[in-house]
C-alpha cells in the first residue's frame, strides 16, 4: 500500500514520467505511419523498376521510358527519406525510453527514501526544493543535450537529403543521366545519415550494453572511436566477464567512454583499455604519443683513482648530469597523453556515485578505476 508520504516524494518526477509516456505513444504512432508509407512507396517503386525493365526490355517508347525513369526517381527519393525517417523516430524513441525507465527507477528511489525518513524529516510533506531543483535540473539538460545533438546531427543531414532530392526531381527531365549521378550521391547521405543516426544512439544510451554486457560494449566502443579518430585503440579484457547491475554497468561504461573520448580528443597515437575481472573489477586506460628518444643516464661512481675530483671537474660533470636528467624527464613528458580537465571532473563524480576508486598515473596519461564488485554480487545473490 503507497502511503501519503510516497506520492508526494514522486510528485515533481510523477507528471515528467506521464509526459514522457505521451511522447512514446505518440513517437509510436508516427512509427507506424511512417513503416505503412515507406512500405507504400517501396511497393510503387518496385513496380515502377519492373514496369521500366519490361519497357527497356521490349524498346518501348523512348518518352514512356524517360517519365517511368523519373517516376522511379522520385518513388526512391520518397521511399528512402520515409526509412530515415523511421530509423530517427525510433532512435527518438529508444532514448527516451531509456530516460524514462532511468527517471521511474530515480522515483522509486527517492519514494523510499522518503518512506525511511518519516515525519520528523519532512516526509509527509512536498519533496524539499532543492532536491526538486536538482531532479528537473538534471532533466533539462538531458533534455538539452539530445535536442541539440538531433538538431545539429539527423535532423540537419536530413534537411540536406531533401535539398539533394529536390536538386535530383528537376534533373529527372532536363538530365537523365546527370540525375543518376545525383541519385548516387542522394543514396551516399542517406546512408551516412543512418550512420550518424546508430552513432548518436549509441552515445546517448548503447543497446548492446543492455543485449550483452560490459565487455563488448567497451569493445565496440574502441573499435568505432578510434575508427572515427583514424587512432590504434587496443582492448583487453582478462579474466571471465560477468553481468553487474545496471546501473552499475552504465556508470562503469560511461566512465570508461568518458576517459577513452578524452584521450583521443588529445591527439595520441596510441590509446589502450584494459578490464580486470576479479574480486573487483580493475580497468585502465591509458594515451601515448611517440616522443624523443631517451637518453641513457650513465650510473654514477667514485673515480678510480680514489681521488677527489677538481671542483671545476666535479661541477661541470654535475651540470652535465643534471642536463641528461632535465632532458630523460622531458622525453618521457613528451609522450604522455594527459587527460583533459573536463571529463577528469566528470569521471570523478561519476566514480563517487558507485563507490568506486579513480585516480590519474603516469602524469596523467593512465586512468586507473577500481570497482568492488564482490561485495555487490554476494548482495545481489542475497536478495
Amino acid at each position: 500500500m503507497t502511503t501519503m508520504s510516497e506520492e508526494s516524494a514522486a510528485s515533481p518526477v510523477a507528471g515528467e514520467i506521464a509526459t514522457l509516456d505521451r511522447e512514446l505513444g505518440e513517437i509510436d504512432m508516427l512509427i507506424t505511419q511512417a513503416r505503412v508509407e515507406a512500405g507504400r512507396h517501396e511497393q510503387k517503386r518496385s513496380q515502377a523498376a519492373d514496369r521500366l525493365g519490361n519497357l527497356a526490355s521490349t524498346s518501348g517508347d523512348p518518352k514512356d521510358i524517360l517519365e517511368l525513369n523519373g517516376q522511379l526517381v522520385g518513388l526512391t527519393r520518397r521511399a528512402a527519406l520515409m526509412e530515415a525517417q523511421v530509423d530517427v523516430l525510433e532512435g527518438k524513441r529508444k532514448a527516451i525510453g531509456r530516460y524514462r525507465d532511468s527517471l521511474a527507477r530515480h522515483a522509486e528511489v527517492i519514494d523510499r527514501a522518503a518512506a525511511n525518513a518519516g515525519p520528523a524529516t519532512g516526509a509527509d510533506g512536498p519533496l524539499p526544493p532543492a532536491v526538486s531543483r536538482v531532479v528537473l535540473a538534471a532533466q533539462e539538460d538531458l533534455r538539452r543535450e539530445i535536442a541539440r545533438a538531433m538538431h545539429d546531427g539527423p535532423a540537419q543531414s536530413l534537411t540536406n537529403i531533401v535539398l539533394q532530392a529536390q536538386i535530383v526531381e528537376r534533373l529527372v527531365a532536363d538530365n537523365p543521366e546527370l540525375a543518376r549521378a545525383e541519385v548516387g550521391l542522394l543514396i551516399g547521405m542517406v546512408q551516412q545519415t543512418l550512420d550518424a543516426t546508430k552513432s548518436f544512439i549509441f552515445d546517448v544510451r548503447p543497446m548492446v550494453l543492455d543485449d550483452l554486457g560490459l565487455v563488448p560494449t567497451l569493445r565496440r566502443a574502441a573499435r568505432d572511436r578510434g575508427g572515427r579518430g583514424g587512432i590504434k585503440v587496443d582492448f583487453e579484457s582478462l579474466g571471465a566477464d560477468r553481468r553487474l547491475p545496471m546501473e552499475l554497468e552504465s556508470a562503469i561504461f560511461r566512465i570508461l567512454d568518458e576517459a577513452l573520448a578524452g584521450y583521443l580528443a588529445a591527439g595520441p597515437e596510441t590509446v589502450t583499455m584494459r578490464v580486470d575481472w576479479a574480486d573487483h573489477l580493475d580497468a585502465r586506460v591509458a594515451a601515448r604519443r611517440t616522443g624523443p628518444p631517451i637518453p641513457v643516464l650513465e650510473a654514477e661512481g667514485e673515480p678510480k683513482t680514489g681521488k677527489d675530483l677538481p671542483p671545476a671537474l666535479a661541477s661541470m660533470m654535475a651540470d652535465r648530469r643534471a642536463d641528461r636528467v632535465a632532458a630523460v624527464d622531458a622525453a618521457r613528458n613528451a609522450a604522455i597523453v594527459a587527460l583533459p580537465a573536463a571529463p577528469w571532473r566528470e569521471i570523478r563524480q561519476r566514480a563517487t556515485t558507485i563507490g568506486a576508486t579513480v585516480e590519474l598515473e603516469d602524469g596523467g596519461g593512465t586512468l586507473h578505476l577500481t570497482v568492488p564488485i564482490a561485495r555487490r554480487d554476494a548482495a545481489d545473490e542475497a536478495i
